[in-house]
């Protein structure tokens, strides 16, 4: 295809927020500087035509590095007997949440592997009390696959968001990065279960995992487009030592910043963060997100000291820092590119609006 060709592909994702397969892979496989910074500049006005220069801030606590699951590319998978385990009760959960509170956190995200210590009677006692202590907050729960009943029972105690990235869209690659007992289609039904409850929902994947080809991230843009998430997370694979895929090389700046770029167009109004992961293999590589359309950062509110024990993936950044430091650090770096980092929820709003 012609850069000409090419241009006017993004010109049309533009204008009807949607492409076919064949259409993505051409793009994804004929990039280049000149349709980088093309597309860079059309997925950054749209973010600023809805959200101006905001950037939403999530309080993130990591609850437990305890998982079931035996996924071939994570850090915390069962299977790795030297990952350092822990779990937090709580109160030091509602401790995070308190300080994140004052540092200007309107979100909290509980995040974790999915450890079957936090039963349904347990984490609804949690959300509850955060709901209760801090009404004016958006609880986003990232804790896996459950059953309809369970994300029910978390909805009515006070959770409104549900973060569960799809990985990939292709059965057949899901298979590859996954252990038998985990199937995709599992997974869509968890996250259209989630969205029939009336969560607000993230799915997401990685780029440049091991045996990903361009089909396999036009696939995935597809399925966006048509489910509809309220948020994506896009982050590049990073291996992990003691993993099955610790040898696989890591996914790109360049093609992490395409993704999200494209997913910009094809959702204007949604929630696009720019992830631990962009920024743990590019020192600047969260500012580079927000620059090409990503709207949402996520600093860690976990205690500093279980940090170190929460690696999927190897060399993460921001493990050292207390919340308040990272939050500075944050703030002073957002606003050398021109944004500002906003206490808001930053809830998705549909339509034209500004969402704030």
């Amino acid at each position: 295809m012609t850069t000409a060709e090419l241009k006017t592909l993004i010109d049309k994702l533009e204008e009807k927020s949607s492409l076919g397969k064949d259409e993505y892979v051409e793009l994804i496989k004929n990039r280049g500087a000149e349709i980088d910074q093309y597309l860079f500049k059309r997925s950054q006005a749209v973010s600023q035509k809805h959200f101006d220069n905001k950037v939403f801030s999530r309080g993130l606590i990591e609850l437990s590095s305890y998982c079931q699951n035996d996924c071939y590319y994570c850090g915390i998978r069962k299977s790795n007997k030297n990952a350092e385990r822990y779990r937090l009760d709580k109160g030091q959960i509602l401790s995070c949440c308190e300080n994140g509170y004052g540092l200007g956190f309107r979100t909290f995200v509980l995040q974790g592997g999915e450890d079957p210590f936090f039963n349904d009677e347990i984490l609804c006692d949690i959300v509850f009390e955060i709901r209760n202590k801090y009404p004016d907050c958006a609880i986003t729960l990232s804790l896996g696959e459950r059953s309809r009943e369970s994300y029910e029972k978390l909805f009515d105690a006070g959770a409104n968001r549900y973060l569960l990235r799809h990985e990939t869209a292709d059965s057949d690659h899901y298979s590859r990065l996954h252990p038998a007992e985990l199937t995709l289609a599992n997974r869509i039904k968890c996250l259209q279960d989630l969205k029939d409850i009336g969560y607000q929902v993230g799915c997401g994947f990685m780029v440049g995992s091991p045996f990903q080809t361009s089909e396999h991230l036009a696939e995935d843009l597809v399925f966006i487009q048509e489910f509809r998430p309220h948020m994506v997370g896009i982050g590049p694979f990073i291996p992990h030592h003691d993993t099955p895929f610790a040898d696989c090389a890591a996914g790109t700046v360049e093609l992490t910043l395409f993704m999200l770029g494209l997913v910009r167009l094809i959702l204007p109004n949604g929630l696009l963060p720019s992830t631990t992961a962009l920024g743990t293999i590019d020192l600047d590589g969260r500012e580079k997100g927000l620059l090409v359309g990503a709207n949402v950062v996520m600093p860690n509110l976990s205690p500093v000291e279980v940090r170190k024990k929460y690696l999927l993936y190897d060399n993460k950044i921001c493990t050292g820092e207390e919340a308040g430091e990272c939050r500075l650090c944050l703030d002073n770096r957002i606003k050398k590119i021109g944004y500002e980092l906003v206490s808001a929820r930053g809830d998705y709003t549909e339509g034209d609006g500004k969402n704030v």
